[in-house]
């Protein structure tokens, strides 16, 4: 099997650099003529209904790497919900991650943490803050609000361990240029809340009046894959919208997402394809 080429920005640090920064500039070029109207109030009163809530483990033991990694995370993740939680999303506006939150930088005291690149795990400032973006996905996809921009890693790298939720149903960030955004299309006011307990991660999406309807996700067509000697894993990620009050019958279902990615260990069942 022939060698695969490297990017240009793989090849040397000063060309990744650039490659970075390029896309960033081109992306706070467009926050300005996008002709989106991005979030800008909080408040820390929460709004009377939630819509969902969710959790996660905030401590992991991932492969071999330094556990350290994990609690600089924690740290991370304060510094993230300082700037989203309480945030207001009203009709017709959209949420960004990356601009609410910002440039993470040593300066405003992000840590090392883990970080998923060029399909290895290694260590970044501000690594780790994707498990926030990913447990927001997970929230807006129980929510009538419009996921307009979302990423996923292209790789799988650690075996399931306790995982709770779908195969890439996270959403990955990178600031600026792999943002998590959400658009508010509807007529009524939610509000996202993120918040840390000794060890958990936790958060909710809430709306200003009651809904009568709510979300069901699942995954469908789960499996492992071997090709060329490679291992890969697909999955497909559906959505029902029920009734609330009638029984919780089926008002509609769409599939969101179908997910192809690489495998970085042998998992313990696969489909072996030509």
């Amino acid at each position: 099997m022939p060698k695969q080429k490297k990017l240009l920005s793989q090849r040397h640090p000063i060309f990744y650099f650039i490659s970075v920064w390029e896309k960033r500039i081109r992306k706070r070029i467009s926050w300005n003529f996008d002709g989106k109207r991005y979030t800008k109030s909080k408040e820390l009163k929460r709004l009377d209904f939630r819509v969902k809530k969710h959790q996660s483990k905030l401590l992991k033991k991932l492969g071999e790497t330094d556990m350290i990694l994990q609690y600089n995370k924690i740290d991370n993740l304060k510094l993230v919900i300082e700037r989203v939680n309480g945030t207001i999303i009203k009709p017709g506006e959209t949420f960004s991650f990356c601009k609410t939150v910002g440039l993470p930088t040593k300066k405003k005291g992000y840590k090392l943490g883990m970080e998923l690149s060029f399909g290895e795990a290694k260590s970044g400032i501000g690594g780790g803050i994707c498990q926030s973006s990913n447990l927001m996905h997970w929230l807006a996809l129980h929510s009538p609000l419009t996921i307009n921009e979302r990423h996923h890693h292209s790789f799988d790298p650690f075996p399931d361990d306790g995982r709770v939720l779908p195969f890439a149903s996270g959403a990955t960030v990178f600031y600026n240029y792999l943002d998590f955004q959400l658009t508010n299309n509807t007529e009524w006011t939610f509000q996202i809340n993120l918040w840390l307990t000794d060890k958990l991660l936790e958060g909710e999406i809430r709306v200003n009046t009651e809904l009568d309807f709510n979300y069901h996700v699942l995954e469908k067509n789960h499996k492992f894959i071997k090709k060329n000697n490679e291992f890969f894993r697909t999955n497909e990620i559906w959505r029902t919208k029920n009734a609330k009050f009638r029984s919780g019958a089926i008002l509609e279902e769409e599939l969101m997402f179908k997910n192809y990615g690489k495998v970085k260990y042998e998992p313990k069942e696969y489909e072996q394809i030509k």
